[in-house]
């Protein structure tokens, strides 16, 4: 209910504020397609069509679900030497209980055994880092990393001390295979990047190989 009156309110009053928005079931109709598309690069074209929408009025849309505080893109990180990297950003939400509620996802079961639950962890984990963020000093970078050929590490932290990367995973067991995508990071960048971190579903911190540990991600939130 609570999120239900918050969208209303949003789309009736703040939005309005903001911009003169006079299709609102269409923007809530793209506002429950860019929650689909949680943790994932976002093809304008491809919205539009879903959307039934001009690709011009779907760039506006999120556009002003972006300054309006409820979308946020993950900037790509893109230094290397060796690799031909992806550079559009990764949309999440602010808020994972708004994000959840436009996937219809309304219990704790629902959320288990839905398809994106491992994405919605995966923006729990983002805002709970760019939280962090804004209590550093200098403020560190928060970007993610992926390949052309679709190698991903999810988060990669940019501080004074050099580079963090960290995988989110909602298994309840951390296990080697998961650290491709870390392994081949640090590869490229072993001077900036000395050890890397995979955040999972169980309950105790393990090693997983001489540079990789696993950390329960609640522990971390």
């Amino acid at each position: 209910r609570w999120f239900e009156g918050y969208v209303k309110t949003y789309l009736e009053r703040d939005l309005q504020d903001v911009a003169s928005i006079s299709a609102l079931v269409d923007f809530r109709r793209l506002m429950g397609l860019g929650a689909l598309r949680l943790g994932q690069i976002v093809n304008q074209s491809e919205l539009a069509r879903d959307a039934a929408m001009s690709q011009a009025t779907v760039h506006r849309y999120l556009n002003l679900l972006e300054i309006s505080y409820q979308i946020v893109r993950a900037p790509a990180f893109t230094r290397s030497r060796s690799k031909r990297l992806i550079k559009a950003p990764k949309l999440y939400w602010i808020d994972t209980g708004l994000a959840a509620f436009l996937l219809g996802v309304f219990t704790a079961d629902e959320l288990r055994n839905h398809t994106l639950a491992g994405a919605l962890l995966e923006n729990l984990v983002y805002t709970q880092l760019l939280a962090w963020r804004e209590t550093e000093t200098p403020r560190p970078q928060i970007y993610y990393w992926r390949t052309a050929s679709g190698t991903e590490v999810d988060f990669v932290i940019e501080s004074r001390h050099g580079l963090l990367p960290i995988e989110i995973k909602i298994a309840s067991r951390a296990r080697v295979e998961n650290t491709r995508s870390l392994d081949l990071f640090l590869d490229e960048y072993s001077k900036q990047a000395p050890m890397g971190l995979l955040f999972y579903g169980g309950e105790e911190i393990v090693p997983l190989t001489p540079r990789i540990i696993a950390v329960p991600v609640g522990a971390v939130l």
